[in-house]
């Protein structure tokens, strides 16, 4: 097995033309997520438009693969992440944001997103969703563990948000 090339985070953070938008830094390695394709980018865009119909009620802001510093040497890029607009605007968020949505793409690995899933946890995010565009279902990421969300309206822990899965479901490809 060959050893990886590790990037300085440095070089990562100032080399938009090689990495963005579709690529996460993990301690030293630069991590291309896999491309989205049509029904990965309708549900992120269905997500993206529920909240923000919202923004000003519940004084939120609401960005689309937005880089997310979860550690000192973990950067990840969310498909859809809400945070609190009184806060500071950051090119890069270092502050834990109220929400992030994940929407599968084919070649997504489980193995892969259970750990970026644990990164958003270890940074103290409460509200982790993954959605799968292949069978509608919504998980809730938890203590380690998927568990289907089964309920239509959720309140988000960390927020005076909510979001019903029903109307972000007629907001596909609407």
């Amino acid at each position: 097995m060959a050893t990886p090339t590790l990037v300085p985070v440095e070089l990562y953070l100032h080399s938009p033309a090689e990495y963005e938008p579709d690529a996460e830094y993990v301690d030293g390695e630069i991590e291309l997520r896999p491309m989205g394709e049509y029904d990965h980018a309708t549900w992120q865009q269905a997500i993206e438009r529920w909240f923000l119909g919202h923004l000003k009620d519940w004084n939120i802001r609401v960005r689309v693969e937005l880089r997310v510093r979860v550690s000192a040497t973990r950067y990840r890029v969310p498909d859809v992440v809400v945070f609190d607009r009184g806060q500071p605007i950051e090119q890069i968020l270092t502050r834990p944001p109220i929400a992030v949505f994940e929407v599968l793409s084919p070649e997504d690995r489980m193995s892969r997103m259970m750990v970026k899933l644990g990164d958003y946890e270890a940074m103290g995010i409460r509200t982790i969703r993954v959605v799968d565009p292949a069978t509608q279902a919504i998980f809730r990421y938890e203590n380690g563990r998927l568990e289907n969300v089964v309920v239509v309206t959720e309140e988000l822990a960390d927020g005076p948000c909510s979001i019903d899965w029903e109307q972000v479901r007629t907001l596909l490809d609407a």
